[in-house]
């Protein structure tokens, strides 16, 4: 005796056809039904391969009255019935295979809402990005590039895979604060005053405003939200120091300003790429990570290493 997912009617890489043979009037009816010998059963279908089928068992797999699917016990060497306990274990069987399946079914299905809607908000999250950029074209591109070094960064420091997606969703909103400040403000191509030098310094603080009721981007605070403390503990908002800035946060305000000195601004030219480096050498242990700033210098080493 065996038992079969398959029906017996059917070669096993072919789907039963509903109302066809055993395992299709099974799947039509939602009952069990028991055939004494297949061979005489007016449902059945030509036997295949020269396998004889004497007495066989259907019973559908079911969730919530649904049937998902066909379980068959067939019986090659002799007819007859089953018996109760024969019946009875064969229906366990089917309720639990149905589960089971319902249950990855389900879980598939999950999975692939969960990376539609991972790919939308990240999606959405470019999309304020470039917004940003967008709005003051004197750092367009800016975001972008920042974000890629940082992660270039995190991954050479062996940051847990399970956090490089908050890193980046942190490193694309880095700036979302400054959306809280006044375009007359952020926009003045004079120095600014007392009051105004207040609100500019607020707008880490209004990135954790804007970002920290939604949910799935509280992982991502660590950059918008710290990425002006300093190593010193002289930054703002909150004057951390050292380690109490987060890792991500450390890492990105050195690729943050290697890239802003690198890049021409309203008030002063671009610096060289070797200006820039000096000036980070040299903040090292004050605004700057001693250890991500090694690091950092490694990496555009190895970066500008003629190729042979």
């Amino acid at each position: 005796m065996e038992v079969n997912h398959n029906s017996p009617d059917t070669p096993s890489d072919l789907s039963t056809v509903i109302g066809q043979g055993l395992a299709g009037k099974v799947a039509q009816s939602g009952e069990v039904i028991m055939v004494r010998d297949y061979r005489d059963w007016d449902g059945a279908l030509v036997a295949l391969d020269g396998i004889l089928l004497r007495r066989t068992l259907g019973v559908p797999l079911k969730v919530q009255q649904k049937v998902i699917g066909v379980i068959t016990m067939v019986d090659r060497s002799k007819e007859g019935s089953f018996t109760n306990e024969e019946i009875r274990l064969v229906n366990l069987f089917a309720d639990q295979a149905a589960i089971a399946i319902e249950n990855a079914t389900l879980y598939r299905g999950l999975q692939s809402s969960n990376i539609e809607l991972a790919t939308a908000y990240d999606a959405t999250i470019e999309g304020w990005s470039k917004a940003l950029d967008l709005r003051d074209k004197e750092t367009e591109g800016h975001t972008l590039r920042v974000t890629e070094l940082t992660m270039k960064m995190v991954r050479l420091m062996n940051v847990d895979e399970d956090d490089l997606v908050h890193i980046r969703r942190g490193g694309l909103l880095h700036d979302i604060g400054k959306m809280g400040v006044p375009d007359r403000i952020l926009f003045k191509p004079d120095s600014l005053s007392e009051d105004e030098c207040e609100i500019m310094l607020q707008h880490p603080v209004f990135a954790h405003a804007m970002l920290s009721p939604i949910e799935f981007l509280r992982p991502a605070l660590d950059i918008p939200y710290c990425h002006h403390e300093k190593w010193d503990g002289s930054g703002y908002p909150r004057k951390l120091k050292g380690e109490e800035i987060p890792l991500a946060a450390r890492i990105f305000a050195v690729a943050d300003v290697s890239d802003a000195l690198t890049s021409d601004r309203p008030y002063r030219p671009a610096w060289t790429e070797n200006q820039a480096l000096d000036y980070i050498r040299r903040q090292s242990g004050k605004q700057f990570d001693p250890q991500v700033v090694e690091l950092f210098l490694q990496m555009m080493a190895e970066k500008n290493k003629p190729s042979h």
